[in-house]
Parts: structure tokens; sequence; C-alpha cells
């Protein structure tokens, strides 16, 4: 994985601080659907609600796909999340757009990608938020079985999870995110978002999330 570059990122986090796309709440954690408990929630989506935090973003993401896939002809989107994003970006890049199901559709031609399918196109992928990888990675599977040319993805935000950076890795996939956890924790200090105590327990959290609060 790979971050854009460290101003990016630090503006971004200030952003999704901002408007509660990031929510940080150590004292009253989350509960993710893996059973972990976490003081942190995302929920990019929100910044679709603020042209001007999604025109920011929308332009990042556009010099992250042109600065480390220069070859790209295609956008594809990850269900649901990362295909307002993709729409964005291959509209204002004037490329094919498609995005790609968490499973294929009950009726009619039972799509896996929803848009036109062309075998040896390369192909960028948007994603809103990386946490192991698992969904993300399993839409480029689709799209590489479908005969399309994966040049990589890019992403908002991710957690930085190791095991993210392991599974893209062994998959041959170049991630590159305009933020991520790290970045985000001393700009949330900096905002007053929080404070050195609620600093430590999430940097604990980060240590070892399936242990956090045990």
């Amino acid at each position: 994985m790979e971050i854009f570059d460290k101003k990016t990122a630090s503006e971004v986090a200030a952003k999704l601080l901002e408007i509660e796309a990031i929510r940080l709440q150590p004292s009253n954690p989350f509960t993710w659907a893996s059973g972990w408990k976490s003081p942190i929630y995302c929920d990019n989506r929100l910044s679709l609600s603020y042209p001007e935090i999604r025109k920011f973003i929308k332009s990042k993401l556009i010099e992250a796909v042109i600065k480390f896939f220069p070859g790209v002809e295609a956008i594809a989107g990850v269900a649901t999340a990362g295909i307002p994003q993709g729409a964005l970006i291959s509209d204002t890049m004037d490329l094919p757009f498609l995005y790609v199901r968490s499973k294929p559709k009950g009726h009619g031609m039972e799509n896996m990608i929803e848009g036109k399918v062309t075998p040896g196109q390369k192909v960028v992928v948007v994603e809103d938020l990386v946490s192991t990888g698992g969904s993300s990675l399993k839409a480029v599977a689709d799209l590489k079985a479908s005969g399309f040319e994966v040049l990589g993805m890019v992403a908002i935000f991710t957690y930085g999870f190791e095991i993210a950076d392991q599974n893209f890795d062994e998959a041959g996939v170049k991630l590159v995110c305009l933020s991520d956890y790290s970045s985000m924790l001393p700009q949330a200090l900096a905002d007053g978002h929080i404070d050195d105590h609620t600093l430590t327990s999430l940097v604990e959290w980060r240590k070892n999330p399936g242990a956090w609060m045990k």
C-alpha cells in the first residue's frame, strides 16, 4: 500500500473528521461485522453530501490515477461505496465506467460486472475504504476473470492493517490511498477531535485490533 503524499493524507483526514465521516469514540466503541470492537467508524459516503469536499477528494483520486496508472483506459467502482466515486472520476477523465457487484444479480443476465466488458482493457479500480482488502480484491479477481487488465486500485482511506498489505502483495495489486489511520491520528489531535489520553487508546487499537478491550 502506498499513500499518495503526506500533505494530501493530512488534508483528507482533516476533511473526513470535520464532517464526521470518520468518527472516533474509544469510550463507546463500535462493533464491526467481524465482531471486533473498534474506536473508529469510517463512512466516506458522507463526503458526497459536501460539494467542496467531494470535489477535493475527486481531484485527488484523479491525480492518483494519472500519477500511478498512466495507461488507464477505464474506471471500475466497487459496489456500493466505490460506485459514485468511480463515476465522478470517469466522467471528469472522459473514460468508460463500470462497476463490480458483491454478488451476481439474481435475475436477467445475472451480471457480476455492470457496464461494457472489454477484454484486455486496462482498468483502475476505485474503492471507498480498505480494511483487510477482502472485498476489494474479490472485485479485482472478478474483473480479471472477465478479461480486464487491472492496473491497480485507488481508495480514499485505509486502516493500514498488515493483513491488507499482505493480501494486496500476494494478489500482485498496487494500492494507492489518499489517507490512512496513521496520518489521521496526529491530524485528529491537532484539530482537537481527541486528546492525548484518547490518542494512546487509538494507537493501542491499531497495534492489535482483535484483542483491544478484551
